[in-house]
């Protein structure tokens, strides 16, 4: 298992190293087979109204499905064991899936790139800046499933929302988790006159 560790407004010492190793060894272990990569990210807010201040973002690469969970609190200790214990569930939860998994099934898994390093120096001469408003752009692989299967990989990525290719409309919907309880569907149709478009 590759395991990378990256800090932001925190640096990452030996100590939060060894401990975030420990930590996710632990809750990957019964998972080896499954997991390729796991990727760390802690984070400290510099906003001083900010309670949970201290971060730990998990993403574990488990034979092309993304697990992913997020915790925090007012101690980056605290936050890596929270996290490690969500990241456990869920792993346990997709083993669980696959093991129940029907062999008829149409759902493909995507294709795992293998990663290369960027040879050169990329900036030149020029110096490192942030644009005014930054967008962060996320590519992946959408391959097509039910409503129902997107469900559960919305159960796995620990957000709000999750966007897939419908298969039976070959169209790109959202399910997102509904305040009341619940989930939604969001499916696209042609605009009508009745419609408005606001900016």
């Amino acid at each position: 298992m590759k395991l990378l560790i990256q800090g932001n407004n925190v640096d990452v010492t030996e100590s939060i190293n060894d401990y975030v190793t420990q930590k996710l060894e632990k809750a990957v272990k019964h998972y080896q087979t499954l997991t390729t990569k796991v990727d760390v990210h802690l984070s400290v807010a510099k906003n001083a109204r900010i309670t949970d201040k201290h971060k730990a973002e998990v993403t574990v690469y488990a034979n092309g499905t993304v697990i992913r969970a997020q915790e925090g609190s007012e101690n980056l200790y605290a936050s890596i064991d929270l996290v490690s214990d969500k990241i456990a569930r869920q792993l346990r939860k997709y083993k669980e899936k696959i093991n129940n998994h029907k062999p008829e099934s149409s759902v493909k898994i995507p294709e795992v790139l293998p990663e290369q390093e960027v040879s050169g120096d990329l900036i030149g001469d020029r110096e490192a800046e942030l644009p005014p408003e930054v967008i962060r752009m996320k590519y992946f692989a959408m391959p097509a499933m039910s409503i129902e299967e997107a469900k559960h990989q919305l159960e796995l990525v620990d957000h709000d929302f999750y966007m897939f290719l419908n298969q039976e409309t070959e169209e790109i919907n959202v399910i997102y988790m509904r305040n009341h309880g619940g989930f939604g569907v969001i499916q696209p149709r042609e605009p009508n006159e009745n419609d408005h478009i606001s900016a």
